[in-house]
Parts: C-alpha cells; sequence; structure tokens
C-alpha cells in the first residue's frame, strides 16, 4: 500500500464529515467559548493514541497473544458494521440527547476519532511492513490534520453543505468503506489458510 492511499484510507475511516454532526451535537452543551479547545484536546488524545497503536502494535499483539490475521478479520467486520451504520443511519430516540457535561476522551477521542478500525488498521500498516513505520505515521498525521481541519470549521462546513449535503457525504463514504472491510477480510482469510 502506498503512502497516499493509506492516508485516504485512514482518512475515510475517521469519517469527519460524517461525525461532524455527532460531534455538533455532543459539543452543543459545552459554552461556546470552550468548544474548540475542548475539541482540539480531544483530536490531540486521539493523535497520540493513533500513534501508540502505530509504533506498539506488533507489542500489543504479542501481548494479548493475538495474530495479525485475527485483526484484520475483526477490523474489517468492525469497518463494515460502521460503514453500513453510515449508509443506513439508525435515527436518534426522542428522548435521546446529547450529555450535559464536557466530554473527555471519550466519546469524540475514542471511538469517534481513533476507533477501533482505524487502531486495527494502524496496526496492520505497521505489522504488514515495518520498515516503512515512518511512512505510514506521515499517513496517520496526514489524515488526521486534514479531518481535524474539517472537524475545526464544523459549523461553516455544516451551514455550507447543509443537513443533506453532510447525509450524502457519509453516505458516499460508508459505500467506499463497505469496499474496504470486505477487502480487510479477503486478506485476513487469505493470509490465514496460506
Amino acid at each position: 500500500m502506498e503512502i497516499w492511499s493509506a492516508a485516504i484510507t485512514l482518512f475515510l475511516i475517521m469519517d469527519p464529515l460524517g461525525n461532524l454532526p455527532v460531534f455538533m451535537s455532543i459539543l452543543k452543551n459545552v459554552p461556546e467559548e470552550r468548544q474548540k479547545a475542548v475539541l482540539i484536546r480531544e483530536l490531540l488524545i486521539a493523535l497520540f493514541v493513533m500513534i501508540v497503536f502505530l509504533f506498539a502494535g506488533q507489542t500489543i499483539l504479542n501481548f494479548m497473544n493475538l495474530r495479525t490475521e485475527a485483526v484484520s478479520i475483526s477490523g474489517g467486520i468492525i469497518l463494515f458494521i460502521i460503514a453500513i451504520r453510515m449508509i443506513f443511519p439508525v435515527p436518534m430516540k426522542p428522548g435521546e440527547d446529547a450529555p450535559s457535561e464536557e466530554p473527555f476522551i471519550v466519546p469524540l477521542a475514542i471511538p469517534l476519532i481513533a476507533g477501533p478500525s482505524l487502531l486495527a488498521s494502524l496496526m496492520l500498516l505497521s505489522n504488514r511492513q515495518p520498515d516503512m513505520t515512518l511512512q505510514w505515521t506521515g499517513a496517520a498525521i496526514g489524515a488526521w490534520a486534514v479531518s481535524s481541519l474539517i472537524l475545526l470549521s464544523g459549523p461553516r462546513i455544516f451551514k455550507l453543505l447543509g443537513k443533506r449535503g453532510l447525509m450524502a457525504c457519509e453516505r458516499l463514504m460508508g459505500m467506499i468503506l463497505v469496499m474496504l472491510s470486505v477487502q480487510m477480510l479477503l486478506d485476513g482469510f487469505a493470509n490465514y489458510f496460506k
């Protein structure tokens, strides 16, 4: 996998456009002057977690006695479920609302930015081609930076695209992620049966 395709894949998995309404909903109860600071903090926490999983992926797998194929297959399944939810979103129940306190780590940093599929993808990248860890770091930081810009520009993007535009972008990303998840599953099974 090339650096650009890795960065695009990681960006699609992060799904900043699809998560934008969720971020805005979660942050709506946070005072307006604190929202940007909270978002930046959560983005930095997510980046730290991503880098840890990228560099310590093999150690984590060895400690938990997991094979790369298991991560590929489970990551593909989780990514498939996320993609299906992007294409067919589940509406919120009438009584459901955003939490009233300021979010910390959960749910913004983890799992909305650095979710299980992203972390599994980072571990797979570092395990398959460990000699390219610095390039994968660049791809991860690039995807994170673009996602961060989108999330920090959330209110302007929401006004520009509107709710329907964001839904269309999310569904398009969901369809692409379905294909990526199936490829992850096929790669995992192919490597397991070799």
